[in-house]
This record gives C-alpha cells, structure tokens and sequence, in this order.
C-alpha cells in the first residue's frame, strides 16, 4: 500500500493529461485533481459531443481541452494516460515520446500498482465469457473480485481500496496490451486468430501485442495457452514461469483438458482430477468447452473442483454471447452480436444441431470470410445478410466452387427491423435464429452491445 501512496504523492503539483473522455477517464480525472495533480482532459471530440456535467470537473480545476486543438499542449505533460483507442503511433503520441513525456494507461498503472493477486484474460474469442467465468468461480469460492479492462469498467481510481487478499480480474484486449511493460501474475490466452487488421498494421503486430499479457512476468507468474492453438508454439517461449495449458483435443500434464469421454480434467504435476462433463455446463458449444477448461486452469489451486462445478451448471453466460432471447412458433431466437468476426460466427453454427436461419450483418475488418463458408452450408437453411458482411458472404460464396452451396438461401433486409420479420417468416418450427453478424456495428450502431439490445426488443416485440 506504500507504492499506492508514493504513486499519489508524485503526482502532486505534475502535469497529467488524460486523453479520450470514456469510461476509463471518467473518475480517475476526478481522483488524479484530488490528489493534487494539474490534470488535463482532452478529447478530440467538441464539448457538445457529450452529455456529461462538466462542472464537477471544472470546481475539481481539471483543464477540458475538446475539439481541433485538444492535444496542442502534449508536450509539456509530465505523464499521458491514453485511452485504448488511441494507437501509439497517433502524431499526438509521437509528439509526447519525442519531448519525454511518460505514456501510460489507466490499466498499466492499475497492474503495477495492485498490491493482490491479478488475472488477465486475452485472445481473439472467447475472452469475454471466460473472464466472466473466472470472475463467477472466484466469488464463488468466496474472494473479494475487482472486475474490469475491457468490460468497460474502470480499476485504478479504485485502488486505494484493493486490499492484498481480493483478486483482481480483467479483460485485455491488444489495443491496451500493445504499450504494456507489466503483466498479471495470471495471463490466460484463450485463442489467437487473425482479427482487428483494420486496426493494426498486421498480423505479426497483433499477435505481438497479446503476447505481451505474458512476456513480463517472473518466476513467480503462471500462464495459461490454448495448446489446440496455431500460435501455442510462438508465445510458448515467452513464458517466464510456469506453464500451464488445457486442450480440447489431446492429454496435457499441468492444465485442463477434455478427454474423448467429455470429462473436464485438471491436471497437476500429472495426477488427473475430474470436474465434471461436457454435457453439464449449461451453456451451448464447443468453444465454452474450452472456455471453462481455460478458466479452470487459471483458478486451479484457488477454487475447488465443486465450485468449478457448480459455478458451470448454474451460469447461464454472458449477454450478447449466444444467448437465449425467446422462443416463438417452435423457433428459437439466439443473440450472438459479439461476433465481429469469422472465427466468432464459426463458433456461433457450431454450437447449434439444429438448421441455422443465420442473420450477418455489419463491416467487415480486412478478414478473409472464406473459412466460414463449409460451416454455413453445413448449419445454415437461410442467411439473412444487411451492408458490407452481407455484400463481402454473398461474393465468397458466388466465388466458391462447391457443391453444397446450392441449399443455402439468401434474403436481402435494409435494417434489424426488417431482417428480424424476414428471418422470423423463414425460419420452421425445430430451427433457430441466430444473430451472429461476423462484422462490427459501426454501419448502424455505435457499439455491438447496441445491436444486440435492439435485436432482442424487436425479437421480444414479436406477436
């Protein structure tokens, strides 16, 4: 708690800007004013974008620097916060690094500075679920969990109430790991595959910046690899305590893995303990198979095999993540509108039996769709396809030599309202309605949880 104190105290009287006016600025402005920091908010955004009371910041002193000219002063910060979203390689950025200024995070600072455990989770899938997971087990057991990264929950301004005995959990994603210097005591990697291309300058970049969650640890850190992963092997090197590994596939010897039996089994120093069976986590598909083995393997040690599971009969997963919205006529309706992208619809089709009615929408990030298309002709009766997704399928498939495509369906729809009622009259009694779009929101929303919101009030609109 000493380090927490000494960070404070030298903040006092230093220039600190805090750049991107979201969730994780919010109160750390407000925390850094009251310690005594001159402290600068910056956005480029107008200050009519907002619909925030400012006053609060401004009684506190905080300098509000929006619009054209929010960043004119950078290089006479002391210290930056950057919002996630801000690449390092912005000319805002290059402009601090080049005059000395420190560029930090709110999740950087949050990591060095937490006096208990810490838990981070990563990959291009599945995260989400199984940081939500590990949250559910831990609680379960009984600690005290801080929740946050990129659940949209902000960790450092609550620091100072941390004690050394909680845990702290969070979701990172590769535009917070990519500055990163520090990583958690448990780094969990739950997939790589090729994502955020439009973002990134390329694939080795990407994967460059997950690595990170593992690469600074110690002798004392423990990371947990998907050895069913095309990347294991690269990030294997990187580990700089001990290994732990789960599989769907195959026997591992210090992890969790599945066996052909379905038995869930957590491995230690080679002695085998199961869980549980496949068949009892209540929530559908392969990949939260490998979400709990994931999961499993990160708490081993902190949470009992009873909790583990109890915690996976009873969860019934995380919103917008495959989940059940209603049944209607003998049709069940899905809300899946996480997946923004190939490898997310994939896992989407996988987990249903029955014939899909899939709903895909949204832009597509630079990603090749052409692994999608077996697993549509496979579970898919009709593709009910909006925007760039829509137009990008559409020509994958027309590009495709295979035979199977000949059963699949297109529907053309404008908006959600229109792919909803279209999907609704073509969907049979036994068959599901999925959304699961395989591109981001940007088109007609401004975030996917957006979409998937007003996806299940059109769905549960339904007469």
């Amino acid at each position: 708690m000493d380090q927490i104190r000494a960070f404070f105290e030298g903040l006092k009287g230093k220039k600190v800007a805090l750049i991107g006016f979201g969730v994780s600025h919010r109160e750390l402005t407000k925390l850094l004013a009251k310690k005594g920091a001159q402290v600068y908010l910056c956005d480029k955004k107008e200050r009519s974008a907002f619909s925030d009371d400012l006053s609060e910041y401004e009684r506190l002193g905080v300098h509000l620097q929006f619009g054209e000219h929010y960043a004119d002063n950078i290089a006479e910060m002391d210290m930056v916060f950057r919002t996630p979203g801000l690449p390092m390689t912005s000319p805002v950025l290059k402009r601090a690094a080049e005059a000395g200024v420190h560029i930090t995070s709110e999740m950087e600072e949050f990591l060095r500075l937490c006096p208990c455990d810490t838990i981070g989770i990563t990959g291009s899938d599945g995260k989400t679920t199984t940081t939500t997971v590990i949250k559910e087990l831990l609680t379960a057991a009984g600690r005290k969990v801080w929740f946050g990264g990129n659940m949209g929950i902000a960790l450092l301004y609550q620091i100072e109430q941390v004690q050394p005995t909680d845990v702290a959990v969070m979701e990172l994603s590769s535009f917070q790991l990519i500055s990163m210097d520090v990583s958690p005591r448990i780094g969990v990697v739950t997939n790589l595959s090729p994502n955020h291309l439009d973002v990134h300058k390329d694939l080795a970049e990407y994967y460059g910046a997950k690595k990170n969650l593992i690469a600074h640890g110690d002798e004392h850190s423990i990371a947990v690899l998907n050895r069913d992963n095309i990347v294991y092997e690269q990030f294997r090197p990187a580990v700089p305590g001990t290994l732990r590994l789960f599989s769907r596939r195959e026997r591992v010897e210090n992890g969790a893995y599945c066996d052909e039996k379905g038995d869930l089994i957590l491995m230690r120093d080679g002695r085998p303990t199961v869980v549980m069976n496949k068949k009892e986590i209540r929530i559908p598909g392969e990949h939260n198979v490998e979400n709990y083995l994931a999961a499993f393997a990160a708490v081993d040690g902190l949470v009992s095999p009873d909790i583990m599971r109890q915690v996976a009969k009873g969860f019934g997963g995380v919103e917008h993540r495959i989940e059940f919205v209603r049944e209607l006529d003998g049709v069940r309706y899905y809300n899946d509108s996480i997946a923004t992208s190939p490898t997310r619809m994939i896992s989407a089709l996988k987990a249903f039996h029955e014939p899909v009615v899939l709903i895909a929408c949204g832009v597509n990030k630079n990603l090749d769709l052409s692994p999608v298309l077996p697993y549509l002709y496979e579970h898919c009766r009709v593709v009910v396809r909006m925007g760039d997704i829509g137009e990008k399928l559409t020509a994958a498939v027309a590009a495709d030599s295979s035979e199977k495509k000949t059963a699949l369906t297109f529907i053309d729809a404008e908006k959600m309202d229109d792919a909803v009622e279209k999907a609704r009259q073509a969907a049979r009694p036994g068959e599901v309605v999925v959304l699961s779009p395989g591109g981001t929101s940007f088109d007609h929303y401004t975030q996917y949880s957006v979409r998937g919101r007003h996806f299940k009030t059109l769905v549960n609109d339904l007469k």
